[in-house]
């Protein structure tokens, strides 16, 4: 049983404590990774605070490390090598069949807390029951338990830092784009949100010779940071932002991806398109978005839902790896690696714009 030190939220509004915690043995079905390096994403920040009454809780669902143990059913992965955790699947399911995991219907269950279907505690903290589970890794950890159907196996030289955050936040920006839009080369693409999936939204379409790509954001950072990194403009959000952005296109983008969540500016990114164009939102946020339907109809627009880039994470997260091993996608660009017990330190750095994304190390 490994011994290791986990980041757990004691309360959802408390700092994160770093301490020791004892990781189980996997059982035939699991594969034991020791963590190198996990992504902070928002969803854990959001899932902090859910409204779970056990405590403490265990996050983290960007992990890569290598594979110290597995079950005796794992046949997918073996002792040594180097993994990126993802979110779980069933596989089995219709959707699942039909090439579109991130929408399984078992979704809820196998990417929720919880113990393990006999009640045992995968990781305890003094001898108490820590609850974990969360993606099927709770990475937040040295080490971690995960299943074959959210573990890639990637090649031994990927830099831990870079991939954990594949297994979620830069597949959602990436995957939304050349998965769901698949822009054109030469065509023109808005993003709204500068942060990590944005970003990584921004990358894959510049890797796909998209023309034109212009980044919404208000962090003055972060917008010079995308125009660093190749974006034709970044505009800060206000009043006359659409104007701006038709004018910027010439008329009207032929795509655009929201990762605010937030109603209005998924009402915005619609009325930036051209005709024919297609908008997609990746924010879990709330509220209902007040698009014009005379609008959506005779242009003939579309607006997508996304989860998880709407990726088949096997072949995606080493795509996503061999795009930036040719120089296509400078994810390095948008990474900070904190050692782990300075996780609020690293937290404190993301809400002052000084940081795109957070990697905490092992």
């Amino acid at each position: 049983m490994p011994a290791t030190t986990a980041a757990l939220s004691f309360a959802p509004d408390d700092p994160f404590v770093v301490t020791d915690v004892l990781v189980d043995e996997p059982r035939d079905d699991e594969i034991l990774v020791r963590i190198e390096a996990a992504g902070i994403c928002h969803t854990d920040l959001v899932n902090r605070g859910a409204g779970t009454p056990d405590r403490p809780v265990l996050l983290g669902h960007e992990g890569t490390g290598v594979v110290e143990s597995v079950g005796a059913e794992v046949t997918t992965a073996r002792p040594g090598d180097r993994v990126v955790l993802t979110f779980r699947s069933c596989g089995r399911c219709p959707n699942c069949t039909a090439a579109r995991p991130a929408y399984c219907r078992d979704a809820l269950r196998l990417n929720h807390f919880g113990r393990r279907e006999d009640g045992t505690a995968r990781v305890t903290a003094g001898g108490a029951a820590v609850l974990d589970g969360f993606f099927g890794q709770s990475s937040l950890a040295g080490y971690a338990l995960a299943s074959a159907d959210n573990t890639v196996v990637v090649g031994p030289d990927v830099n831990p830092v870079i991939a954990g955050p594949l297994g979620c936040g830069f597949q959602t920006g990436a995957g939304a784009v050349l998965n769901l839009l698949n822009p054109r080369a030469g065509s023109a693409l808005v993003v709204f949100g500068g942060g990590a999936v944005g970003l990584a939204g921004m990358l894959a379409a510049l890797s796909a010779d998209v023309g034109t790509v212009v980044v919404v954001e208000p962090s003055p950072q972060r917008r010079a940071l995308a125009e660093s990194l190749g974006a034709t403009a970044a505009l800060a959000p206000g009043e006359h932002t659409v104007n701006a952005l038709r004018e910027t296109t010439g008329g009207g983008a032929d795509h655009a991806l929201d990762t605010t969540g937030r109603p209005e500016v998924l009402a915005a990114a619609v009325s930036a398109l051209a005709v024919g164009g297609s908008a997609v939102a990746v924010g879990l946020g709330a509220g209902v978005p007040h698009i014009d339907l005379r609008d959506l109809v005779l242009r003939g627009k579309t607006v997508h839902g996304c989860l998880e880039g709407d990726s088949i994470p096997a072949t995606f997260i080493p795509h996503l790896l061999e795009l930036h091993a040719r120089g296509r996608l400078p994810l390095e660009r948008l990474v900070t690696a904190f050692p782990h017990d300075q996780i609020n330190e690293a937290l404190a750095a993301q809400h002052a714009g000084d940081v795109v994304k957070p990697v905490l190390t092992w």
